[in-house]
C-alpha cells in the first residue's frame, strides 16, 4: 500500500488579484496606467496584449473591480448573453484571441459603444494580429488602442516568483530565489510552471523549499532525495 505521506495532495491555491498585490514594473507600466486612469480613456475600448502569465488576468480583475463591470472568458460569450452583459458599466472578455463567437463580440462592441460603456479585451497579441473572419469585427478590433505587456526583467521575475510561492503558502529564502533566477526559463509562464513543479515536489517529499529541492526539480530528479 502506498505511503500517503508520499502522495502529492493538491489543495489548490487562490491567486491574489487586488491592486496591492500587482507587481508594477517597467514591462507593465503602460497597461497599469490605462487601468488606473479609467474612466478617462480616449476611447471606450482597450486591448491588453502580452504573453501567457504576464499579468493580464490580474489587470483585468483590477479593472473589473474599479469599473463595477463583469468579467468572462471568451468561450462564454454568446449572442444570447450580450444584452445582459451590456447592462454593466464595463465588460472584460479574456483570451479573446483564442476562440470567440465573432458575431456576439461584434454586437457587444457596438452596443457598449452606443450606450457609453466600456470594453476590455485581453489576448496574447494585439487585436490587429488576431485571425478574424468577420470583416466588420476585424476593422473595429484593429482600430482599438493596445496596452502591451513586455517580457520581464530580473527584478520583476524575482518579485513574481516570490508572489507565486506566497500564493501557494510556500516559504522561500533569498538563497532559493537567487538560485532560481539564472537557471529558469525567462518568461511569466515559465515561472508559474516552475513554482508549480516545486510545490508538487515539496508536497511529495514533505519537505520545505530549499536549494537542493529546487536543483532536483530543475534537473528532473524529483524522485531522488535532495
Amino acid at each position: 500500500m502506498a505511503d500517503p505521506t508520499q502522495i502529492p495532495m493538491d489543495f489548490g491555491h487562490l491567486p491574489a488579484f487586488s491592486d496591492a498585490d500587482f507587481l508594477a514594473a517597467a514591462s507593465n507600466a503602460e497597461a497599469l496606467e490605462w487601468v488606473r486612469r479609467w474612466p478617462a480613456w480616449p476611447a471606450f475600448a482597450l486591448a491588453l496584449a502580452g504573453p501567457a502569465g504576464c499579468g493580464k488576468t490580474h489587470l483585468a480583475h483590477m479593472f473589473r473591480d474599479r469599473s463595477g463591470g463583469v468579467l468572462l472568458a471568451a468561450a462564454s460569450l454568446t449572442e444570447d448573453n450580450v444584452p445582459l452583459l451590456a447592462e454593466h458599466m464595463a465588460v472584460v472578455v479574456e483570451d479573446a484571441d483564442r476562440g470567440v463567437d465573432e458575431v456576439a463580440l461584434f454586437h457587444l462592441y457596438n452596443l457598449l459603444r452606443e450606450t457609453g460603456r466600456f470594453l476590455l479585451l485581453t489576448g496574447r497579441q494585439a487585436p490587429a494580429r488576431w485571425r478574424r473572419a468577420l470583416p466588420d469585427l476585424r476593422s473595429r478590433l484593429a482600430a482599438m488602442p493596445v496596452a502591451a505587456i513586455h517580457a520581464p526583467d530580473d527584478g520583476l521575475l524575482e518579485a513574481l516568483l516570490l508572489k507565486l510561492f506566497v500564493d501557494r503558502q510556500l516559504r522561500v529564502g533569498p538563497d532559493v530565489l537567487s538560485f532560481i533566477l539564472p537557471r529558469m526559463e525567462r518568461s511569466f509562464a515559465g515561472a508559474r510552471a516552475l513554482v508549480e513543479a516545486i510545490d508538487v515536489a515539496a508536497l511529495a517529499r514533505q519537505r520545505p523549499v530549499t536549494v537542493p529541492l529546487v536543483r532536483a526539480v530543475l534537473l528532473g530528479e524529483t524522485g531522488r532525495d535532495g
